[in-house]
């Protein structure tokens, strides 16, 4: 099974231990990136796995493309050039007070990326499986043209093609509206996963009864089946719709779920209660991990697929970082039923 992605990774300098960023006289640098985090929870997974980006030719870029082959991700087909990585700053929220996100990623080697500079038939032959997001057509109509030339190969080859809508507000700077770039881009797609916000923001569909605001932390799962269906009619190519279901019932304890609709059946996933989140930064990547490895694992088992996709999630948000560090084995042994964390010796 060899799965791309194609995306932007960025430095992510985070305040420690839940400081304010007026608080912070040191930051914790990682990497991380919607794609790329991907890549390597399908690369823990033993799945031939490759992130394709545009990065600088720089120490920073260098040392960021060595935190993914740490993990085991290929990184063969980077192309390089432009002056900078992309930024993010992070502080992590506790109870009451939400985490908040300062992107400095402007004219990042990505966001300046043009149509025609990567050889996608060339990067894609032989692929099973293609991945993008909503966050890199945000960049820039450069980074748009690109993910439009990669699912137009794809689609032509053959390969499967997923995305997570991932609409982020603070992103769509370039004068267009994801509302606008969006709906030809997923137009390509096999798998949409998405969450409420992301359907009714970039297509103007809701859920019927669900305030997201006021949850209390339960989700209602059937609620959910219209806008797979919605989504579905809309984009007709689409084989499969996932909805992630989180219950925020403060920043530091999560409900987590899913439903996957494949046109017929709607499955409902377990809920998790997570209690004591270490970092949510990632989680949704995590899902998509997942789920890709479930669907190209348990194949004709979309239950199990939905299932392997929310408790590694689950498991992701126990993990500092961008990336779900985990196993095979440690998401089969959760999805048993063994959430007891008891030492393994």
């Amino acid at each position: 099974m060899r799965v791309v992605t194609f995306g932007e990774i960025m430095l992510r300098l985070a305040t420690p231990d839940y400081l304010r960023f007026s608080q912070a006289t040191e930051l914790t640098a990682t990497f991380g990136g919607g794609e790329a985090n991907v890549a390597v929870s399908l690369a823990n997974y033993g799945v031939d796995a490759e992130f394709v980006s545009r990065v600088p030719k720089n120490d920073i870029a260098d040392a960021c493309l060595k935190s993914l082959h740490k993990y085991n991700v290929n990184t063969a087909n980077m192309i390089f050039g432009g002056e900078r990585l992309g930024i993010y700053f992070l502080e992590t929220g506790a109870v009451s007070r939400a985490s908040k996100v300062v992107y400095d990623r402007a004219h990042s080697s990505i966001a300046d990326i043009k149509a025609g500079m990567i050889d996608w038939e060339r990067v894609l032959k032989g692929a099973d499986w293609f991945h993008w997001t909503g966050i890199t057509p945000a960049l820039s109509q450069g980074a748009a043209d690109a993910c439009w030339e990669a699912i137009e190969v794809a689609n032509k080859l053959g390969v499967r093609v997923s995305t997570d809508l991932n609409f982020r507000k603070n992103l769509w700077k370039y004068g267009k509206t994801a509302a606008e770039v969006m709906p030809q881009l997923v137009q390509g797609c096999d798998i949409i996963l998405g969450n409420e916000e992301d359907a009714e923001t970039v297509f103007g569909i809701k859920p019927q009864g669900f305030d997201a605001a006021h949850t209390g932390g339960q989700v209602d799962a059937q609620a959910f089946q219209s806008v797979c269906e919605q989504l579905m009619h809309k984009f007709p190519r689409a084989q499969k719709v996932i909805i992630t279901l989180r219950g925020s019932i403060n920043a530091n304890h999560n409900t987590w779920g899913g439903v996957l609709f494949d046109g017929k059946t709607l499955f409902q996933s377990p809920r998790y209660d997570i209690t004591h989140i270490v970092d949510r930064v990632g989680g949704g990547d995590s899902f998509m991990g997942g789920l890709i490895y479930g669907l190209l694992t348990y194949t004709d088992n979309d239950q199990k697929a939905l299932n392997f996709a929310v408790a590694a999630s689950c498991l992701k948000h126990t993990i500092y970082g961008d990336f779900n560090l985990v196993t095979v084995d440690e998401v089969e042994k959760l999805m048993s039923g063994d959430a007891s964390g008891r030492v393994s010796r």
